[in-house]
Order: C-alpha cells, then sequence, then structure tokens
C-alpha cells in the first residue's frame, strides 16, 4: 500500500484541488450525450460518476465541514443512516440522480465545486489540520476528508470514466 499524500501547505492544496478538477472537467465536456449516458460495466454511465461527485463535495462541505448530521445532508432519515456503509449510501445516490439529465449534473456539479473551492479558500491550512472527530482515538485531519472528496476522488472517477469509455460492449 502507498502512503497518502498530503499537501504541505494550502498554496499546495488548493492547486492540486484545481489540478484535477480542470482535467475531470476536461473529459466531461469532451463527451458526447450518448457517451455521458452510456453505462459502463459497472452500471454507471459518465453523468452518474459526475453526480456522485457532487453528492460527496456536499458531504464534505455540510457534514465534515459545516459539522451538519450526516443524515440530514443526505437527506435520509437518521435511523436508516445508523446502518449504512459506503456502498449503501452511494447505492442511494445513484438512485437518487440517475434520471437526471446531463445539463442539469454538469450545471449542479460546477455549482457545488465552486462552493467547495471557496469554502476551502476560506479555511486555514492549521483548521485542516485539525481533527475531523474530536473522540477520533487517531485524530485524523480533517485534510484527509478534503483530499479523499476532491483530489483523490476526482481523479479516481476520472479514471473510471476514461476506463469505461474504452471498454469494449459485451
Amino acid at each position: 500500500m502507498t502512503e497518502q499524500w498530503i499537501p504541505k501547505d494550502k498554496v499546495e492544496l488548493m492547486s492540486a484541488i484545481e489540478r484535477e478538477w480542470k482535467l475531470l472537467l476536461e473529459l466531461a465536456e469532451k463527451l458526447t450525450e450518448k457517451q455521458m449516458t452510456t453505462p459502463d460495466a459497472g452500471g454507471w454511465a459518465p453523468k452518474d460518476n459526475l453526480a456522485h461527485l457532487t453528492e460527496w463535495m456536499n458531504i464534505l462541505t455540510g457534514s465534515h465541514i459545516d459539522k451538519r448530521p450526516s443524515h440530514e445532508v443526505l437527506d435520509i432519515p437518521e435511523d436508516e443512516e445508523k446502518d449504512m456503509d459506503f456502498q449503501a449510501i452511494n447505492e442511494i445516490l445513484f438512485k437518487r440522480n440517475k434520471d437526471r439529465s446531463v445539463t442539469d449534473i454538469i450545471t449542479e456539479l460546477k455549482k457545488f465545486y465552486s462552493e467547495t473551492y471557496q469554502k476551502l479558500n476560506a479555511m486555514t491550512f492549521e483548521e485542516l489540520l485539525q481533527p475531523r472527530h474530536a473522540d477520533d482515538p487517531e485524530k485524523r485531519p480533517l485534510l484527509l476528508w478534503v483530499l479523499g472528496d476532491t483530489t483523490e476522488h476526482f481523479l479516481e472517477h476520472r479514471e473510471t470514466i476514461e476506463k469505461g469509455l474504452t471498454e469494449k460492449p459485451s
């Protein structure tokens, strides 16, 4: 397992976020409507990947940064959320967004990215290095969630979209 990259400062963080965002957006803007709506072997079309990223930026800002209850941010009943893992959450988010138009998804993605970027830019690097959860015995910094829901997530889903475009239909 490789060690996770951690930026040395705020400038490096914001630069990495912006770089991965631009690469993702460049890819998305090159795709035709048919490509955007054609599912890959896993059943997700590129537009589904983009909607997924929007949802997780919302979770990052609403739950991790603003510290609102995650069930509220996810818009699901609190009692249901307690027993959910990432896979179950992702399935709910996928179903919620699967019938939305490409235009709607791209518009919302850009809006959430702008809001997320502005919120992160307004924070100090020291704030991002503070533990996300006060009761976390590992004292993992908020920065890990930021990276996981921005640079790392953008890269992961850009690669997923690229792979899906090159797969041969079965």
